[in-house]
């Protein structure tokens, strides 16, 4: 009887070791998947801000080529217009 008592008392102290193993465990891995999902979700907003900050100079450098461009065809056209006009009447030649 002493032997079946000692199975008993060590099968129940391996369960209750084993349920607190289990259960101190659980939190870890909780906790641990927390600090990943915090650092992945870290790590993508700041791919979202480079993003923004990159269509940001974008947009910076699509308003300045406008602007280039602009100026551009403003700068072609007058030289159109002075090169279309008509030319001054010349100076008759003196008469000898």
């Amino acid at each position: 009887m002493t032997t079946e008592l000692l199975r008993k008392i060590m099968v129940a102290g391996a369960a209750v070791a084993a349920l607190s193993v289990a259960a101190c465990n659980k939190p870890a891995e909780s906790t641990e998947a927390a600090a990943d999902a915090a650092a992945e979700a870290s790590t993508a907003a700041a791919a979202a801000q480079s993003a923004q900050d990159a269509a940001t100079t974008a947009a910076g450098a699509a308003t300045d080529a406008a602007g280039a461009a602009t100026d551009a065809s403003q700068s072609a056209s007058s030289a159109a217009m002075s090169a279309q006009a008509p030319a001054a009447p010349a100076e008759p030649a003196p008469a000898h």
